[in-house]
């Protein structure tokens, strides 16, 4: 784990906005208007996908995709200006919050200004042409770390961004030299010794396959060398099998109580129901009653909760990527009250030196978690598919009150009464 780390992250809600998607006018500038609602949602942390200018050569789309960057340091002009982009900065610095920008560094558009002013920076196939290692990411190049220049330019473009914004998610971080990434955190650290550093480390299944092609890929356990905060791609697969029916519930239980083994006590992931590579939850997810159990249950789990813009209007369509396709505002149905309780109990209650414990009672699909900080102990209870059952708690008898709702709840014969409704209960932590 980066040994600079602030534990505080763990407590952090970090709000994802796709520019062109997010607005009617689609830029910076109107981003602005939206701020304090954002804010008030509980969000500390706003992450922009890709803000540069889009490759126009092999373009996905009619507008192309934002992964396929053609310039590291300028910024889409369909956004707006460099300026602009500092002032929307300067507002969310105003309202107490940071902001992330997402770095594309496995690779850039065939057209970019890298490979036109240096091709030998990039990967090359058998046929001496520029390619990618994954063959259906067909609208970009990969670039070729073994070019130590290469490095020179890319730390630069860093040290020039970690002068104006706060941090940086890292695209496809495990498929880049985890020495470059350590040699980059240092290098910004001498800039702004308080940069976040989030990597989208990959799925399980697409490490595997790239390792049996041959290229180098990082392990999570290694990406946390260098990195604050990774994804929980580790174990998204399974939680994906719960949702298609494929898997019991205890199977994902399990899959986090492995990540509490296995990583550095400080470890911290990225929690998240969806974002902009995976479906919206509530196209799984039909009741609503079930998804406030899986949006209270996300907000408890041990690390940084991610919300997806358009999530908390229950979106159940997944912008894409490729065209004009805007966040519905307009649903009838709106869980931000939810999510502002769920983020003042994360910000009040957890810490980010919690051990977590999950277990799961497949006959009911409710899942218990468990949160030991050093002198309170917090319980969820999440019924995710919003049936009533008793359930049996470790936590002497007696009157609690739900943390999210402030209702009574009632422990009695070491059992608690779930009415299909998330509970979050505190005691003392006799242990």
């Amino acid at each position: 784990m980066a040994r600079d780390t602030d534990p505080g992250l763990q407590t952090r809600v970090i709000y994802s906005i796709y520019v062109r998607n997010h607005t009617r006018e689609g830029s910076f500038l109107a981003v602005i208007p939206d701020l304090d609602r954002i804010r008030a949602l509980g969000t500390d942390i706003i992450w922009f996908l890709p803000i540069h200018p889009i490759g126009v050569e092999g373009k996905k789309g009619s507008l192309g995709c934002p992964y396929a960057n053609r310039d590291y340091r300028t910024v889409n002009p369909a956004y707006g200006t460099m300026e602009d982009f500092r002032t929307l900065v300067e507002e969310i610095h105003k309202r107490g919050m940071k902001v992330m920008i997402d770095v594309v560094y496995n690779h850039t558009s065939p057209d970019s200004t890298l490979y036109r002013t240096h091709p030998e920076y990039f990967y090359h196939g058998p046929d001496g042409k520029p390619c990618n290692k994954i063959g259906d990411w067909a609208d970009v190049i990969d670039l070729d770390y073994r070019a130590k220049e290469l490095w020179d330019y890319q730390i630069e473009s860093l040290c020039f961004w970690a002068g104006i914004v706060d941090g940086f998610r890292c695209d496809v971080a495990t498929l880049v030299p985890l020495d470059f990434w350590k040699a980059a955190r240092a290098a910004v650290a001498r800039v702004n010794p308080d940069c976040i550093w989030l990597a989208e480390s990959v799925h399980l299944s697409f490490g595997c396959y790239a390792r049996r092609l041959g290229f180098p890929a990082s392990r999570d356990s290694e990406l946390f060398e260098a990195f604050d905060l990774e994804y929980e791609y580790d174990i998204r697969e399974t939680f994906d099998r719960w949702l298609k029916g494929e898997a019991p519930l205890s199977a994902y239980t399990e899959m986090l109580n492995f990540q509490e083994a296995l990583y550095p006590a400080n470890y911290n992931k990225l929690r998240f129901l969806e974002n902009h590579d995976q479906p919206r939850i509530a196209s799984f997810v039909k009741d609503e009653a079930a998804l406030v159990n899986y949006t209270a249950m996300l907000y408890f789990l041990k690390g940084s909760t991610l919300i997806y813009a358009g999530q908390e209007w229950e979106n159940t369509h997944t912008p894409s990527l490729f065209e004009l396709d805007r966040i519905d505002r307009q649903t009838g149905r709106d869980l931000s009250g939810l999510m502002r309780r769920l983020a003042e109990i994360k910000r009040d209650h957890f810490t980010g030196r919690d051990s977590f414990w999950a277990s799961a009672r497949d006959e009911d699909s409710i899942a218990v978690m468990e949160r030991f900080g050093p002198e309170r102990r917090l319980l969820g209870i999440f019924s995710l598919r919003a049936g009533s059952a008793r359930v049996p708690v470790e936590l002497p008898d007696g009157e609690y009150q739900n943390l999210i709702d402030g209702e009574p709840v009632m422990v009695e014969n070491g059992t608690l009464w779930c009415r299909g409704k998330p509970i979050i209960l505190e005691a003392k932590n006799e242990t």
